[in-house]
């Protein structure tokens, strides 16, 4: 297994070892680098206290009570411009269940390691000072010359048994910080890990304890799972454990509520399904929370049983479910507003023999030409999700090119830098053909020369044009009528050939 560190990381380690300091990598990214990820954060603990570590780094700022210093970088990656310098740490009691009443700065690190939450992050890892920046670590604990792992709490053991485990008494760890039932469940999707029996069983015992986290905090928890790799398996955890219904109430409606002749899975499992093709195609998180409450609505919508029961009006309640419960979890007013309308829309109608370009562009005017490309992906989710084979058939490949082809600015003498109205009064001529022509007649120089649609050039033309005879200016109008169509439909023609249409 090979990785890098980072010189900007090196730098700090060396800082802290030369000035006789303990310095360590810690948590999630000794984790990712054991399973052969890159760390997307890199944290380093040390024995040195805060005004130590500003002493060795003067490009640093210490803003909180929790000893955390951020040290300022030259790096070019947004990532590592700061990095996080935390001394060893204890903490006190957890009155809110989210943060320490107090924090005590530790002596040991195997002190700072027995206050995190699950034991795959309370691993820390030691480089020698000469140690190189590329290292390879051979299979299990057997680490390369310069390198040691401190693992009191068999956290990679658990990464070889795909375990998320609380570290000691996993009722402490979740009364000290509710967070951390969502934590278990969103590292569990991310990672493809299954949860240690007695840390679930605190979880569920303790999922009440979410009711004094705030939405923002839950928010994000949610939107990580919804952007895991497989999301489905975080969101069947969260219903599993009884922790959905405490902040989602309105999504586990769907469980077990069967569907019609035209559906195989239930809404629940529908939704899912959607979810996981969006997060399959790695789509933005508001195309996935669309794939997801697509069908919100269904179960309030629904009437009968078995296969010819109905779901009308369907994505209207779900627009306003949609709207009510991301509002309710803080999301942005924009974020907000486009999944609903992604939801409100996703039943769009798109047989080819029926549907009219003016039917598209109403569609276009209520969703917005910047929402149109999310919009067809949330259908193709919601394809996918009904066990269809095809994600893009035929029907909506010219969906499609309807949409590019409605959205792009036509080839039209609109085009020009003059007016119908500007020529009559340069001409001094009333409404009427010759206006038409010595359009067209300028669409046929433009064509050539864009360069030449100004309004100064345009209008000196006009005048040479108007003083034309009506044949040579009726010749020169035809061409340029002839130029500007087939332009036009070679424009066409390539849209269609873009998504294989006729």
């Amino acid at each position: 297994m090979n990785f890098t560190i980072p010189k900007e990381v090196r730098a700090a380690l060396a800082i802290l070892d030369s000035a006789g300091f303990e310095a360590y990598l810690v948590g999630g990214c000794v984790r990712d680098l054991l399973i052969g990820r890159t760390p997307q954060d890199w944290d380093i603990t040390t024995n040195a206290k805060p005004e130590k570590i500003q002493g060795l780094f003067p490009k640093s700022f210490y803003e909180n009570k929790f000893g955390t210093v951020s040290v300022v970088t030259d790096s070019e990656n947004p990532r590592l411009r700061t990095i996080e310098i935390t001394p060893y740490r204890l903490e006190g009691k957890y009155s809110d269940k989210r943060h320490p009443d107090e924090v005590k700065f530790a002596d040991k690190l195997e002190e700072d390691l027995a206050r995190r939450d699950f034991t795959i992050n309370a691993m820390a890892m030691k480089f020698a000072p000469s140690s190189k920046s590329d290292f390879e670590i051979p299979k299990k604990s057997d680490f390369f010359p310069g390198a040691s792992l401190i693992d009191p709490f068999g956290g990679q053991q658990d990464l070889e048994k795909k375990l998320i485990r609380a570290v000691g008494d996993p009722n402490e760890r979740f009364e000290e910080d509710a967070l951390r039932i969502m934590r278990a469940v969103r590292l569990a999707a991310e990672l493809d890990f299954q949860i240690d029996e007695n840390t679930k069983k605190a979880l569920m015992e303790k999922a009440r304890l979410l009711d004094v986290i705030a939405k923002e905090r839950i928010r994000d928890e949610f939107s990580k799972i919804i952007m895991s790799q497989k999301p489905s398996l975080g969101i069947e955890m969260l219903r599993e454990f009884g922790i959905l219904k405490l902040f989602l109430p309105e999504l586990e409606e769907g469980y077990g509520v069967g569907q019609n002749k035209h559906h195989i899975y239930t809404v629940w499992e529908h939704n899912l399904r959607s979810l996981d093709h969006a997060a399959k195609e790695k789509w933005p998180l508001v195309v996935r929370m669309s794939a997801l409450f697509h069908d919100i609505g269904k179960p309030r919508a629904k009437r009968g049983n078995g296969p010819n029961s109905t779901f009308y009006n369907h994505e209207v309640i779900g627009e306003k479910m949609s709207a009510q419960v991301l509002s309710r979890l803080k999301y942005g007013n924009d974020f907000v507003e486009k999944v609903a309308k992604l939801v409100r829309y996703h039943l769009f109608y798109y047989n080819v023999d029926e549907v009219t370009d003016s039917s598209v562009r109403r569609l276009i005017s209520r969703v917005g030409p910047e929402d149109m490309e999310d919009l067809i992906r949330v259908r193709i989710c919601d394809r996918i999700g009904s066990g269809v084979p095809k994600a893009e058939p035929y029907k909506l490949r010219h969906f499609r090119f309807l949409v590019e082809k409605l959205q792009r600015d036509p080839i039209t003498v609109t085009m020009l830098k003059i007016n119908g109205n500007k020529i009559m009064e340069i001409a001094g001529v009333q409404p009427g053909p010759k206006v038409g022509m010595i359009l067209n007649a300028l669409m046929d120089e433009v064509l050539d020369s864009p360069d030449k649609n100004t309004e100064e050039y345009l209008g000196e033309r006009t005048k040479e044009l108007s003083a034309l005879a009506k044949s040579k200016l009726k010749k020169l109008a035809e061409a340029g009528k002839t130029k500007r169509l087939g332009l036009e439909e070679e424009e066409v023609s390539k849209i269609k050939k873009k998504h294989y249409v006729k």
